[in-house]
């Protein structure tokens, strides 16, 4: 037998969980569609070209991708290199330019095409100037957790990363 106190708790338990009420407290996104599935930082596990580490990257390039719900991301890679003797010295023009050339940063705003598999880095600030404002990325999520990002403009470049819990 239900006591009214029960049945008050009951009745408001329904009407919280089914007239979305209840949305604004869940404690985690939805990861069934694969935007949702994009929210949260990412590092970078590992990048190759048919294969084999680009020249301009190296072996154990370092990064992170993040995207937020509201539709911002950002990305940061750093390739594997030795750590520059400049430290208590103005780098040197050539030396600075190879640190320049060989990190890539940019943010902006993304948006996903599900029907193609491919999300859209509008790139609104960078490091390096030239190029499209888009980049265009095919994407695979190979488990909840690793990521897989191919531009369709270099379609041999696999870009995995894996989410930072």
């Amino acid at each position: 037998m239900l006591t009214k106190t029960r049945l008050a708790c009951v009745l408001v338990v329904l009407i919280v969980t089914t007239s979305g009420i209840g949305a604004r407290f869940q404690q985690s996104p939805s990861r069934t569609d694969p935007a949702s599935r994009l929210v949260g930082t990412w590092k970078l596990v590992s990048y190759l070209r048919s294969g084999q580490p680009p020249p301009n990257v190296g072996a154990k390039p370092s990064g992170l991708i993040y995207y937020d719900r509201a539709g911002y991301m950002a990305a940061q890679v750093m390739p594997d290199r030795t750590r520059p003797g400049w430290a208590n010295r103005d780098p040197t023009s050539e030396e600075a330019r190879a640190a320049i050339l060989g990190y890539v940063a940019y943010f902006g705003t993304y948006t996903v095409d599900e029907s193609k598999n491919t999300v859209t880095h509008h790139r609104l600030g960078r490091l390096n100037p030239g190029g499209s404002d888009d980049f265009v990325r095919r994407y695979q999520f190979v488990s909840a957790d690793r990521l897989i990002l191919t531009p369709i403009d270099s379609p041999t470049d696999l870009i995995t990363w894996e989410r930072i819990k």
